[in-house]
């Protein structure tokens, strides 16, 4: 038996080509599978050989071939498991940082939390918001006298710190640098800086910069003005209530309704001298005083006053911050409700000095002053949560989705307010007008932001959204400038020519000399032989102040037409039919006399049909 033998090139190619002194890991490993299949190849080879020289029968030629058959396929590589190469592994993923304990992941955090540690007294934790070399007593004793001249130099403007861990960014150039303030000294301003430190394995954390704390000390020697509760009594100040001292609370319930009060009283002062003056020089002995000072000018005096105290006194940081945010949200309130006085005096003042406001532009006037009403306090909270760091961006955009919802569920309700607002605007329709509107005729009543009243010629009262009145064809007949006197006199088929030529003369004249029609528009024809009568078409315009007064002229006119047609001897025709009978002529040779009596009979039933 010969032997089967696979021997594969020296060179093998996997791929691209690659070097025998210089292979890829992965290459590296087809290489030793490749050295491997050799090894078991040539055993395979040496087996049969042996196999062949020690077999004598076909039993054992035929088990060799399938022996090496099988170590043959065994070797194949079609038939070896598919193995994958080896893969680097996979960077582990970016673990987050570590949540600071002390609140120091942002600048807010950093700068609230050693406040809070320097108000309680505990200078350890205070020591732990800076970065200095310093340990031990030395670095508490940094840490006081950066807490006094933060809280009596520090602006009041805590609420304007990042709350994100990289900062606000004031300078691209070093991004791990915030500054929280800038204090007056005697050298000049200098900035508190607080800085990104990286701890290890603590992450990185927010500390007063090792710039700044340098130049702590010297600023806490030029401090000389003392607090403010250093001229209290103590309890005032160590008494606290939800960690605010006593002291503060007092001058959040008592002090600010005094200063309230006092200046209404210096309202009622300024009220009473305008108002004496005013009476003298006008000589009007009742007239009342007038109001100096309503309550958001009242309001911003208080908000004025606050201020001009907090630069007076020396209160803590965290004091100032408190009272410096009352005051904004005084003066917002106080804006907000002056804004919204102004409006109502606007619109009051619209209403009795404009004539060209009436009927129902009032109503569209207040609609127009409560959504001005609405923007204004909208503008106001806006503003105060702006001012608290808060991003109102998902709030509006719930409401918008909110309204739009709204808008959809009241699709009806907002077609009629609007429809309301373009017919009082474009005044297409007033109280007072006789309207035509589909089958309804009648007097407007009253016309609101949904739906018009119209009395009609019943006396009942329809009321009809606006949406379908915008809709609709509207007829105002109260708003004719002329109005149409049009009869059509038929006079009987025995008046003759020159009657009818009478007639239409004097008719013409009658008309055109009357004062209340407009003589341009006179026109009698004789238009038509009718069925039973002769027709005159009369045509003209009447000048009249409403319906009332037209119909007076119009009657007039007609019982004139009338006279003039008596005058010309004629007569007004009417319906009337005429039957003629006639008799079969053999009744008439039997019996002449009945015949004689049934024409007579005929000609009576004619002339009753004519003159009926």
């Amino acid at each position: 038996m010969t032997g089967v033998v696979w021997e594969p090139s020296s060179s093998t190619v996997t791929g691209n080509s690659v070097s025998s002194r210089k292979l890829h890991p992965q290459g590296r490993f087809h290489q030793t599978v490749l050295q491997g299949k050799r090894r078991v190849l040539r055993a395979a080879d040496e087996g049969v050989k042996r196999i062949s020289m020690y077999a004598s029968d076909n039993c054992m030629n035929h088990l060799g071939r399938t022996a090496v058959l099988f170590l043959v396929l065994l070797c194949c590589p079609v038939v070896w498991p598919q193995v994958a190469a080896p893969k680097p592994a996979a960077p582990d993923a970016q673990a987050e940082p570590p949540r600071d304990t002390l609140g120091r992941n942002t600048p807010r955090g950093a700068v609230l939390g050693f406040l809070s540690a320097a108000r309680k007294g505990n200078s350890e934790i205070a020591a732990l918001y800076l970065n200095t070399p310093l340990r031990g007593a030395d670095a508490q004793q940094l840490a006081r006298q950066l807490a006094v001249v933060l809280d009596r130099r520090l602006p009041a403007r805590l609420n304007e710190l990042s709350d994100n861990p990289e900062g606000s960014l004031p300078d691209p150039l070093r991004p791990d640098e915030d500054i929280v303030g800038t204090i007056g000294t005697a050298e000049g301003d200098l900035d508190i800086l607080i800085e990104r430190v990286d701890r290890g394995k603590s992450g990185k954390v927010w500390l007063f910069s090792a710039k700044t704390l340098g130049s702590i000390p010297g600023v806490f020697r030029e401090l000389s003005a003392p607090s403010v509760e250093k001229f209290l009594p103590e309890f005032l100040v160590k008494t606290r209530l939800a960690t605010i001292p006593l002291f503060q609370w007092l001058a959040f319930f008592v002090g600010m309704p005094l200063l309230y009060g006092l200046t209404g009283l210096l309202n009622r002062i300024l009220s009473l001298g305008f108002g004496a003056l005013r009476r003298h020089f006008q000589g009007h002995a009742h007239q009342q005083n007038p109001q100096i000072l309503p309550p958001p000018i009242r309001l911003l005096l208080l908000a004025l006053a606050i201020r001009e105290l907090l630069l007076r006194v020396g209160l803590p940081l965290l004091a100032r911050q408190f009272w410096s945010t009352t005051a904004l949200i005084l003066v917002i309130a106080a804006c907000v409700w002056l804004l919204i006085l102004v409006n109502g005096w606007g619109e009051r003042y619209l209403v009795e000095h404009r004539r060209g406001i009436t009927g129902s532009s009032p109503a569209v006037l207040r609609l127009a002053r409560r959504v001005i009403d609405g923007l204004v306090l909208l503008a106001g909270l806006l503003f105060t949560l702006h001012h608290f760091g808060i991003n109102p961006t998902a709030a509006l955009a719930g409401l918008g989705v909110g309204g739009i919802a709204v808008a959809l569920a009241a699709q009806k309700t907002l077609e009629n307010l609007i429809a309301g607002i373009s017919l009082i605007a474009d005044q297409a329709v007033h109280v007072g007008d006789t309207l035509k509107l589909g089958d309804t005729v009648g007097t407007v009543e009253e016309i609101g932001l949904r739906s018009t009243r119209i009395r009609t010629l019943d006396r009942t009262l329809v009321c009809v959204p606006n949406g379908q009145i915008a809709m609709m064809s509207l007829e105002t007949l109260s708003a004719r400038d002329k109005f149409w006197f049009h009869p059509v006199v038929g006079l009987r088929y025995e008046t003759t020519p020159v009657q009818i030529r009478s007639i239409m003369t004097d008719v013409r004249k009658l008309l055109t000399q009357h004062a209340s029609l407009d003589s341009s528009s006179v026109r009698v024809s004789f238009i038509r032989l009718g069925v039973f009568s002769l027709d005159l078409d009369i045509f003209a315009y009447v000048f009249a102040r409403d319906w009332n007064h037209f119909l007076e002229i119009q009657e007039e006119m007609l019982l004139s037409v009338m006279d003039i047609v008596q005058r010309a001897g004629a007569e007004i025709a009417f319906p009337s039919q005429t039957m003629y009978v006639a008799a079969d002529s053999s009744d008439k040779l039997t019996h002449p006399t009945r015949a004689r009596g049934a024409g007579r009979d005929a000609e009576a039933l004619h002339e009753h049909n004519v003159h009926h």
